[in-house]
C-alpha cells in the first residue's frame, strides 16, 4: 500500500506536470515569446554571417593589399635598376661617338686607320683623303715604337 501511494502522487505529480505544460503551449503569449526569440535567434545568426562574410573580404583586401605592396616595391626597384642601366648605355653610346670622332680626326691627320680586329699585331692602312685603303701594313707588338714610326713615315 505504500508503494501505491508512492506511485499515486508520481503520478499525481506528472498529470500536475503535464497540465501546466498543457497550460504553457496554450497560452498564445508564451507562444509569440517564443516565436519572437525564434526570429531574433534567426536575425543574430544573419548578422553573424554578414559579420563574418566582411572579416573574410576584409582579410582578403588585407592580403591583397600586401602582395600589391610588395609587387608595387620590386616593381620600384625594377624602374630604378632599369633607369640605371639606361643611362650606363646613353654613357657608352655618348664615348662611342667620341672614340668615332677622335679616330676619323686621326685618320684624317695621319692618313693611318688601324685594324682593331687583329689584337695579336699593330696593323691597319694607309689611306688616302677619301679614306680609300692604299697600302697595308703589320707590325710585330714586340717590335718598339720608334722603329714602327719610323718604317710608317716611309710608307707615305
Amino acid at each position: 500500500m505504500a508503494v501505491d501511494a508512492g506511485r499515486r502522487v508520481e503520478v499525481a505529480n506528472l498529470l500536475s506536470l503535464g497540465d501546466d505544460l498543457i497550460g504553457v503551449l496554450l497560452d498564445r503569449k508564451d507562444g509569440e515569446s517564443l516565436a519572437q526569440a525564434g526570429e531574433g535567434a534567426l536575425m543574430l545568426r544573419s548578422a553573424c554571417r554578414s559579420e563574418s562574410g566582411d572579416l573574410d573580404l576584409q582579410v582578403k583586401v588585407y592580403v591583397v593589399n600586401t602582395a600589391l605592396s610588395g609587387e608595387l616595391d620590386n616593381l620600384d626597384l625594377q624602374r630604378a635598376s632599369i633607369e640605371e642601366r639606361k643611362d650606363a648605355v646613353k654613357k657608352k653610346e655618348k664615348d662611342l661617338l667620341k672614340a668615332q670622332s677622335t679616330l676619323s680626326m686621326c685618320v684624317s691627320v695621319t692618313n693611318i686607320m688601324p685594324n682593331f680586329e687583329d689584337r695579336d699585331k699593330i696593323s691597319g692602312y694607309i689611306v688616302d683623303k677619301n679614306k680609300k685603303k692604299l697600302d697595308k701594313f703589320e707590325f710585330e707588338k714586340t717590335m718598339p715604337p720608334v722603329e714602327i714610326c719610323d718604317k710608317l713615315w716611309k710608307m707615305d
